[in-house]
């Protein structure tokens, strides 16, 4: 041990102060990069010796163990951009693709996404993210992990097999006799809506209510009523434009207290749309009958009010383009499309560590499996102990500005008192060599 030893000693410190400032300054340079997890250096002291012909042991300075990562929660900010998603809780983005010249699978807490020209949902450097697509129906297909097709999603026409209307018939309406011939006069109460056939082309429907003779009913009916649902005969297979054509219809019995008895439809008339699949199922929902379990109360009813439809819906709807798309919490993509209809398009997946402070990082906010860190274990959002998304928001950096500059300041101190060392030692090695003289 001696002077000499003294040098080194000092040097060690000053090693080890310009890594707390690298670390530092790196901290404080990303305090606004998206996803970005500070560092801190760890320090421990280097491997002593024992003194010759003396009891103890002299310190040979100091060493940088680690600098270990700190996967602590950032800051959420919301964008409104519905691409943008953020992690609260444990777990990374799983993303694929090529960075720095290499191929292969990264992790990430940056949720910065967007679409590309191909309709895969990836990050700004093009790394496709990982997860579980959906098929047509929005059905998420179970362990099929892959890379997110989501983009070029579209909603297929459907076409209308039912129709629910609510509203009242008015029980005090005049008998009236129908006649196809002249709709209009000859019922008490009509309405219109659109419906779709097979190929997506609307349709216009009018249904007409016609009230029954009462003394043709039971005495537990206060009256009946018909529906006819007639459309223009140009829209139909073989039908005569301008010709009024009645395509469905059926019998509405009602009780003593207004309450629908039961919907009795007739089987026997169809709707064949012109050019699309014939035959096409109209069902008509007026509400659930008494005699069917229901309280005749949740549909059409008759009271001693003006006749008038509440509500009216039909299940069909023409082809449709991806619109907007929004994440859930467990990381479904929900697409919403223009014709109104809405599906899962797939569902993001998360990967776990048992060690993330040990991922490699290897830049772009990107982080690669390292032995230390162990295996990816791979889910989806809000299981088991991964954390949940949360859509139009990103997470920001954990760096906490007021800390760094405190470690900086520590880091400039440590310096100038081991370049002390160094100066001391330096200035006793000047006076041994003067003892030559």
């Amino acid at each position: 041990m001696g002077l000499i030893s003294a040098l080194y000693t000092g040097a060690s410190g000053l090693d080890g102060a310009t890594t707390e400032l690298t670390v530092v300054g790196d901290n404080i340079a990303n305090s606004g990069t998206v996803g970005f997890k500070a560092s801190r250096t760890v320090f421990a002291d280097a491997m002593a010796q024992q003194l010759v012909g003396a009891t103890g042991q002299v310190g040979l300075g100091v060493k940088t163990l680690t600098v270990q990562k700190l996967f602590s929660q950032g800051g959420f900010t919301t964008t409104g951009l519905s691409t943008d998603c953020a992690i609260e809780g444990n777990g990374l983005f799983v993303v694929k693709g090529s960075h720095g010249g290499e191929e292969g699978t990264f992790f990430t807490r940056n949720g910065q996404f967007t679409i590309d020209k191909s309709g895969y949902l990836v990050n700004l450097e093009g790394l496709r993210v990982q997860g579980l697509q959906a098929d047509s129906t929005g059905t998420v297909t179970s362990g099929l992990l892959g890379s997110l097709q989501v983009g070029n999603a579209s909603a297929p026409a459907k076409a209308t097999d039912n129709i629910t209307i609510r509203g009242n018939l008015n029980v005090q309406s005049d008998v009236l006799t129908w006649d196809i011939l002249d709709p209009k006069n000859t019922s008490n109460f009509t309405t219109s809506m659109t419906v779709y056939d097979s190929l997506g082309k609307p349709l216009q429907l009018e249904i007409y209510f016609c009230k029954e003779d009462p003394a043709l009913n039971g005495l537990d009916e206060s009256g009946n009523w018909t529906y006819h649902v007639l459309t223009d005969g140009a829209g139909l297979s073989g039908g005569n434009p301008g010709e009024a054509t009645e395509v469905a219809g059926g019998l509405l019995k009602f009780d003593l207290e207004g309450r629908l008895i039961s919907n009795e439809q007739d089987t026997t008339l169809t709707f064949d749309p012109k050019d699309a699949t014939p035959g096409q199922e109209l069902t008509f929902n007026f509400g659930t009958g008494t005699v069917d379990g229901g309280s005749g109360l949740d549909g059409l009813t008759q009271y001693a009010a003006s006749s008038a439809v509440s509500f009216v819906t039909q299940a069909g709807s023409t082809s449709g383009s991806l619109a907007s798309m929004t994440m859930t919490q467990d990381g479904r993509i929900i697409g919403g499309f223009t014709n109104g209809q809405s599906r899962v398009l797939g569902q993001i997946i998360l990967a776990n560590f048992k060690a993330p402070d040990q991922l490699g990082r290897v830049g772009a906010s990107l982080y690669i499996e390292e032995p230390a860190s162990g295996p990816a274990t791979l889910g989806t959002p809000a299981t088991a102990d991964r954390g949940s998304i949360t859509s139009g928001t990103l997470e920001q950096s954990n760096v906490d500005i007021s800390q760094e500059f405190i470690r900086m300041i520590a880091a400039q101190r440590s310096f100038q008192a081991n370049s002390k060392t160094l100066t001391t030692a330096d200035q006793l090695l000047a006076e041994l060599m003067q003892l030559r003289r």
